[in-house]
Formats: C-alpha cells, sequence, structure tokens
C-alpha cells in the first residue's frame, strides 16, 4: 500500500479522553484556560522584549525566541485537544499524525537547543564579560536561533519518516491525547528492538547532546564564579542563570522521563499525565519562572501593560 492510500485510509483513534460530558466540560475548561495563559504569558515577553530597547541584549532575544517556539510548541497540540474534547469521533488521519508529531517533536528538540544556546550565552557573559559584545554579535545570535530551528525540525523530520515507514497494526487505537511517540510506536507491528534503538538515538541527540553542552557551560561557569571575591558579585552571577537553571530542570527532567527509558516501563496512564505536564505545565511555567526572577523582565511588562490600559492614558 502506497503512502497516500495509506494516508487516506488509515485513521487513529484516541481512547484518552473523557467520556462523561461533566468531566469533557471540566476538561475543555481547564485545557483552555491553561492555553490562554500560555499563550498572553509568551506574547507579553516577545511584546516587552520587541519594545523595550534596553532588552534588546543577547539573552532576552534569546528568551524571547524561546517563547515564541513555546508559543507554537503548544499550538500544534493543544487546539486539536480542545477539538477532540468536544466531538463524538476523536480520530486523526495518519497524515495529519505524522504532521503534528513532526512540528511537536521538532519544536520540542528546538526548546532544548535553545536553552543550550542560553547556557552557552551565559557561559560568555561571566566567564568572558570583556569579550561578550564581540563575540555574542547580533548575527550570531541570529544564525544560532535559526539552526536550533532547523536541526530540530530536521532529527524530527527523520525519525517521524522512519516510524511512520513502519507498518502498523489493525488496533488502530492511541492511548493518549495527542500523536507522541511511544503511543504511535507502540501500534506498530515489526520487529521492534531495533526501530526502538533507532528512535533512542535520535531522542539521544536532540536531548542528551544540548544537555551535555548546558552542564558544560555551567562547569565553567560555577568555576569562574567560585573565583569571584564578593559575596555580593557572587549572588549576582547566580541570579542571571537561577531562571534558566530552573527551566532546563523541568524541561529535560520530564523529556528523560518520557523518552530516555526502556520501553516495557512504559505506562499509558502514568505517561499520559507527564505528557500533559510538559505540554501545558512547562510552557506555561516557563514566563513565570523569568519574570518572577528577572527584575528587568518585571518592569519591562509592567509598562506594557500600562501603555495598553486605557485608565493610565487619562
Amino acid at each position: 500500500m502506497t503512502w497516500g492510500n495509506r494516508s487516506v485510509l488509515m485513521e487513529f483513534v484516541f481512547l484518552a479522553y473523557p467520556s462523561h460530558p461533566g468531566l469533557c466540560a471540566l476538561s475543555f475548561l481547564g485545557v483552555s484556560l491553561v492555553y490562554t495563559l500560555i499563550i498572553s504569558g509568551n506574547v507579553l515577553i516577545v511584546v516587552a522584549i520587541q519594545t523595550e530597547i534596553r532588552l534588546h541584549t543577547p539573552m532576552y532575544y534569546f528568551l524571547g525566541s524561546l517563547s515564541g517556539v513555546e508559543i507554537c510548541y503548544t499550538t500544534v497540540v493543544v487546539p486539536h485537544i480542545l477539538s477532540n474534547i468536544l466531538q463524538s469521533e476523536k480520530i486523526i488521519s495518519l497524515l495529519s499524525c505524522a504532521t503534528q508529531m513532526v512540528f511537536f517533536i521538532g519544536l520540542g528538540s528546538t526548546d532544548c537547543f535553545l536553552l543550550a544556546v542560553m547556557a552557552y550565552d551565559r557561559y560568555v557573559a561571566i566567564c568572558h564579560p570583556l569579550r561578550y559584545p564581540l563575540i555574542m554579535t547580533l548575527t550570531l545570535c541570529v544564525r544560532l536561533v535559526v539552526a536550533s530551528v532547523v536541526i530540530g525540525l530536521f532529527l524530527s523530520l527523520q525519525m517521524v519518516a522512519f516510524i511512520f515507514s513502519l507498518p502498523f497494526c489493525h488496533t488502530q487505537g492511541l492511548e493518549h491525547f495527542f500523536c507522541d511517540v511511544l503511543p504511535v510506536m507502540r501500534l506498530v507491528c515489526a520487529n521492534s528492538h531495533i526501530h526502538e534503538l533507532s528512535v533512542m538515538v535520535a531522542t539521544t541527540l536532540a536531548i542528551v547532546v544540548p544537555f551535555f553542552f548546558i552542564a558544560t557551560s555551567y562547569s565553567f561557569i560555577m568555576a569562574a564564579v567560585l573565583k569571584i571575591h564578593s559575596a555580593a558579585g557572587r549572588r549576582r552571577a547566580f541570579s542571571t542563570c537561577s531562571s534558566h537553571l530552573t527551566v532546563v530542570l523541568l524541561q529535560y527532567g520530564c523529556c528523560a522521563f518520557m523518552y530516555l527509558r526502556p520501553t516495557p516501563s512504559y505506562n499509558p496512564k502514568q505517561d499520559q499525565f507527564i505528557s500533559m505536564v510538559y505540554t501545558l505545565g512547562t510552557p506555561l511555567l516557563n514566563p513565570l519562572i523569568y519574570t518572577l526572577r528577572n527584575s528587568g523582565m518585571k518592569e519591562a511588562i509592567r509598562r506594557v501593560l500600562t501603555r495598553n490600559c486605557p485608565s493610565q492614558k487619562n
């Protein structure tokens, strides 16, 4: 059967959605509220960085790029989840499932690479402060962001093309809310060991490699900070990294739990919960972490809100 025929004839049915009308209504309201907060928080960060001249620095450029990616990342999945909650038949075609997975995994991988880029930025700022303006030029920043997006989507495209080239069983029930790697792989009717190993290699490149660069950057940062004699100077240096470190631990903790573990330990109910955490929880918490622990960001957002508040204009 050709790919064109498969994409038309074959569909997956999502099995993780609640069937009780009351639970459906509650789920719809909860997911809608969280999605609205995610979009609002990340858009506020992007607008504040764009409009505040003093935030036109590499650190905030990368933060704005991360917020933009997370807007796209959640939009790939959440509107489809909301649509499925309201529909009686929660189905998706093979082609739509593959497309959703390409962008979901690709943008998630881009998040990981951007966090590695942000760690490099902090390394240069703390370990080579005098050379920082010469190294972290606008051209380099743009290239690093573009490279993160391109590499993330390329790795995702390769992995998804491989998965969807495999034969699927007649059982089309997908024990999940959206098309993710492990639930889809469970429907493959083939010797799974080699295929799982191939997927593991791709996820290692997307998760472990950037985490290695982050760990290396922070080892140099730690060594440089410990050489600062002033306690106030050490606190100031650590404070510029604390928000980023918090987001790194949150992002990589969820990703490692989901994708870097043996397949036999897969538990549909448990993994559905973890998936909702990194699909909704992480993009919701990231703006809060970066704004609550960053006085410059808080002031910029306050100015944006003040400028757009009618009562303040009179």
